[in-house]
This record gives C-alpha cells, sequence and structure tokens, in this order.
C-alpha cells in the first residue's frame, strides 16, 4: 500500500489519502475514499456549529462556546475548563482516599 493523490470535490485542490489513513478507513470498514480535502471537511464540520462568543470567569479572555449560554452558571475558555476539571477530579480521588 502507498499514498494516494485525491482531488477534493469542494476546492479542487490535490490531497494525499496517506497509507496511514487508509488503514484507519479498512479498520472501520469505509468504502469509499475521502472526498474532501482536510482542509475543507474541517471548514464542513464546524459549518453546522454555531459558536457563541463569551467572557471568560477565570481569566476574563474571550473564547467561543459550541452552546447558547443560560447565565445560569459560570462560562470558561478551553484553558480555564480544563485546569477546572482537572481540579475537580483530583478533589474527588483526594477525598475519596480520606473516606477509605
Amino acid at each position: 500500500m502507498q499514498d494516494k493523490t485525491l482531488v477534493c470535490s469542494d476546492c479542487g485542490q490535490e490531497f494525499a489519502f496517506t497509507v496511514r489513513e487508509q488503514e484507519f478507513y479498512q479498520e472501520k470498514g469505509f468504502e469509499n475514499e475521502p472526498k474532501r480535502c482536510p482542509d475543507c471537511r474541517r471548514a464542513k464540520k464546524q459549518a453546522g456549529r454555531q459558536q457563541f462568543e463569551i467572557t471568560c470567569a477565570d481569566c476574563g479572555e474571550k473564547a467561543t462556546v459550541p452552546f447558547e449560554p443560560k447565565g445560569d452558571g459560570p462560562l470558561y475558555c478551553r484553558e480555564c475548563f480544563s485546569k477546572h476539571r482537572d481540579d475537580e477530579k483530583g478533589g474527588s480521588e483526594v477525598a475519596e482516599k480520606e473516606a477509605a
């Protein structure tokens, strides 16, 4: 097996369908090769998602979220959200260890 050069059905540019991607398609049972280049695939995927601008409750930076904020809790940028999620996971593990 070797890389294949395909032409994007959206933008007309050539793109590589790598051996690794071909193996992935085989593993998943996909019968058709991709019709769009990676950039057009990404754009198509994002086109259907409406984004809403927020101000991060921690750092104050502008960010976007894929849901309409209801105003019932703090909203975080991606980085601060990850920190809070990691803190919550760590905190629950500590509480579980102390309870044991």
